[in-house]
């Protein structure tokens, strides 16, 4: 799906209008917290599994790629940011957007799409860009099936006032990815084009006042589904990387053909060429993770899970 296929998310900051204002996968210690148990975080970049991943304030978000849910396992358990896991809430988790954000989803197999509050890591298994509670997943309409294809997009205004209100009346935040971090020098791959993280933005604070925080900090998306027309093809492809220079694409696609159909294909963002590489289209989930853990053992790190 292009841009230009999805219409309008919501009107800024409307709140009101599509919120009700009023688990973790990881062990990670949490600070002090506020009233409602949460606190506003983005966090150092951290290892799991040999990956890297880079947590940044990233407000033009928009992905495609594969979801999973999870529910009672960690029902009632503190979040990566302090806040409790619910699993008939709306929320997720995802490996680096801040905590918390809200996001729209969309299952690009059926058009269902809901908002959700992200304020969990992760996932780690496989090649999901989004775990999703179990509500979430009955809502979205693949709970049975367990993934689904879908598109993430952050919803930056109203992210962004939360972001300010707790920054302002909140726990310090820890905003941490634009400072950088001491590593031993073995312990951390070099950063690609497929695995450098983005500038972290400098937000100041708006003019709210402590109860507007407090919603804020409560905001939940209610459970309202909004259909969507389904359109492309929606096919799963690894991408190994993207590369500025076409040479360098090539050199990479002809590494890894010996596991997949692959290719290169130009791509403009933002006014930069880009050559992607990707193998596929590939048959299911599973035939992707297994893909995806191979082309990863060959040392290419950056590899991801994309539906297109």
């Amino acid at each position: 799906m292009k841009p230009s296929d999805f219409p309008g998310i919501i009107a800024p900051l409307a709140l009101c209008a599509l919120l009700a204002a009023c688990a973790s996968h990881n062990a990670e210690q949490a600070p002090a917290t506020t009233g409602t148990g949460g606190y506003y975080k983005i966090g150092q970049p951290y290892e799991v599994n040999g990956q890297w991943y880079y947590p940044h304030e990233d407000y033009s978000y928009d992905e495609t790629g594969i979801a999973s849910w999870y529910g009672a396992d960690f029902h009632e358990q503190s979040t990566a940011n302090g806040e409790i896991y619910n699993k008939n809430e709306l929320t997720a988790a995802h490996k680096t957007l801040p905590l918390p954000s809200l996001a729209r989803v969309t299952n690009l197999e059926n058009g269902r799409s809901i908002v959700v509050r992200i304020n969990d890591r992760g996932p780690f298994s496989g090649a999901r860009i989004i775990d999703v509670s179990q509500r979430a997943a009955q809502l979205l309409g693949f709970e049975a099936n367990g993934t689904a294809k879908v598109r993430v997009q952050v919803l930056a205004d109203e992210s962004k006032a939360i972001a300010d209100a707790m920054r302002r009346y909140g726990r310090p935040a820890e905003v941490a990815s634009a400072a950088p971090v001491e590593t031993a020098a073995s312990s951390q791959p070099p950063l690609t084009v497929a695995n450098a993280p983005v500038q972290t933005e400098v937000l100041h604070p708006v003019r709210t006042t402590p109860q507007t925080h407090r919603e804020l900090e409560r905001t939940q998306p209610v459970p309202y589904v909004l259909q969507l027309p389904v359109t492309g093809n929606n096919r799963i492809y690894v991408q190994a990387g993207a590369f500025t220079v076409a040479e360098n694409a090539t050199k990479l696609q002809r590494s890894l053909e010996r596991f997949s159909p692959s290719s290169v294909s130009k791509i403009v963002i933002n006014g930069t060429t880009f050559y992607r590489v990707r193998l596929g289209p590939i048959a299911d989930v599973a035939h992707a993770d297994a893909l995806l853990s191979k082309v990863r053992h060959t040392g290419v790190t950056g590899a991801r899970t994309v539906v297109d």
